[in-house]
């Protein structure tokens, strides 16, 4: 089971290219973080491994794929259902009996210390708590291929390294864990890291160009 991406360039109609030639593969039993600065294309790298965004070119290959969990930076969840409502309902609908959905529910919201807010309310948890909730659900799915976006941006520090560590031992169930974050404890967490910096388009070669010709008109001017 494995993503790979070959040559992989994107960028959206009028703007800049955000990132290209990118070649990368994704293995099972690996925790990848993207990494880079503030609009170099990670949330958008997710997408197009997702399959829901076409890369403007370059390949990709998905061997084994068949369930995609994604994780968005913003929790959303139904205001009047609990926090387990969530988690089981994923499982309810892929025909496991209530009883025992609950029972593997309550394990994955242990993971991310949840179990205590089992029946509270959506509406009633904290921003931290509703973004745990959400990995939870996810990771109860048993994804082939979890996608995470900002995991840890609206957690505090403590929690936040809870999670980072519970993030980087995902994929020791057999799934593949690709993870965009700006946290350094989540990327240190996963076990291989793929920086989009590295992957900007290099304007330097023109900058170069056009230093590297100014001596000589220097010169010319002082003969």
């Amino acid at each position: 089971m494995f993503v790979a991406i070959h040559d992989l360039s994107h960028r959206f109609n009028g703007t800049d290219t955000l990132f290209e030639h990118v070649n990368y593969r994704f293995n099972q039993g690996q925790t990848v973080a993207i990494c880079g600065p503030s609009g170099c294309g990670k949330s958008t790298l997710l997408s197009i491994l997702a399959g829901w965004e076409k890369p403007a070119s370059g390949l990709i290959d998905r061997e084994g794929i068949s369930r995609i969990g994604w994780v968005f930076q913003n929790p959303y969840g139904v205001p009047e259902r609990t926090a387990l409502d969530h988690v089981v309902f994923p499982l309810l609908a892929k025909g496991e009996q209530r009883r025992t959905a609950e029972h593997a529910a309550l394990d994955t919201m242990r993971l991310f210390n949840l179990e205590y807010a089992a029946d509270r309310r959506f509406s009633d948890l904290s921003g931290g708590e509703a973004q745990r909730l959400m990995l939870a659900r996810a990771v109860c799915q048993r994804p082939d291929l979890l996608l995470v976006d900002e995991p840890t941006a609206q957690l505090d520090t403590r929690t936040a390294h809870s999670v980072s560590a519970v993030l980087g031992q995902l994929a020791n169930q057999g799934m593949i864990v690709v993870i965009a974050t700006h946290d350094p404890n989540t990327r240190d967490a996963c076990s291989r890291i793929l920086d989009l910096a590295d992957y900007a388009p290099d304007s330097a070669s023109d900058s170069d160009a056009d230093t590297a010709e100014v001596p000589d008109t220097i010169g010319k001017v002082a003969q």
